[in-house]
């Protein structure tokens, strides 16, 4: 595991745009899966304003680790906020976009997504394997759409489940931990001081820590890293210092 920490969330976004840029260049082709959120959101404003020239985009096949079962037009949509601040702004081939249809049935586009990721992506293992998956980190320790109280979907056979938004009641689509654990890397994107108190508990390999997915993320290639800025890591810092 290797902490990347940086001052601010500009700074984050900065340094895993430069992260970003190596692994798409690191062979032919590279499938990343992407994640929602507001931290991927300035990674995506940093990539289309500062690296959009720097990547062959015609090499790059874009997925996503979760989506709301909603329309890609709706706000909540993590495609539509990929879109307006990446994916409209670059140059790459419509046939490298592989969205989740949220607005299919969730059962059929849970099964049809995985489906799809076994026939597309090379695998590792007996098991398709990403090059990179983005991942993010919730206030309440879920990561991808995979939440605590549903924390046995991690372990499904399924390559993808259907979630539900503990609180709010929405359904989503999500990869689950066989996919996560089996990239080559697996990265997380998160900042600011909310999110603190689980950063350190998981890294800390604190017990409460077991009831978060987040904690479930151990890629079997070792190669698993955490972009965080000083605030996100600010107890981490406290603890080494």
């Amino acid at each position: 595991m290797n902490l990347n920490i940086s001052s601010s969330k500009v700074e984050v976004a900065k340094n895993f745009a430069d992260y970003f840029v190596t692994i798409c260049k690191s062979k032919p082709i590279v499938h990343i899966a992407l994640s929602g959120g507001s931290t991927p959101k300035i990674v995506f404003d940093e990539l289309a304003a500062n690296y959009a020239n720097l990547i062959d985009w015609s090499k790059v096949h874009l997925y996503w680790g979760d989506e709301r079962c909603v329309w890609p037009y709706e706000d909540d949509s993590n495609y539509k906020m990929t879109n307006e601040h990446l994916l409209s702004k670059i140059n790459i081939p419509e046939l490298n976009i592989h969205r989740i249809k949220g607005e299919n049935g969730p059962q059929y586009e849970a099964a049809h997504y995985s489906q799809f990721l076994n026939i597309v992506l090379p695998k590792t293992n007996k098991i398709p394997t990403f090059d990179l998956v983005i991942l993010g980190l919730g206030d309440d320790g879920h990561t991808a759409s995979i939440f605590p109280n549903q924390i046995d979907l991690w372990n499904s056979e399924n390559y993808c489940e259907v979630a539900v938004h503990p609180i709010s009641g929405q359904k989503r689509i999500t990869i689950t931990g066989q996919l996560i654990n089996n990239a080559e890397v697996v990265a997380f994107l998160v900042t600011g001081e909310s999110k603190s108190d689980r950063v350190a508990e998981i890294l800390n390999k604190n017990d409460i820590a077991k009831i978060y997915p987040a904690s479930l993320v151990v890629p079997i290639s070792g190669n698993l890293e955490w972009f965080l800025d000083e605030a996100a890591a600010a107890q981490v810092i406290s603890t080494q210092s």
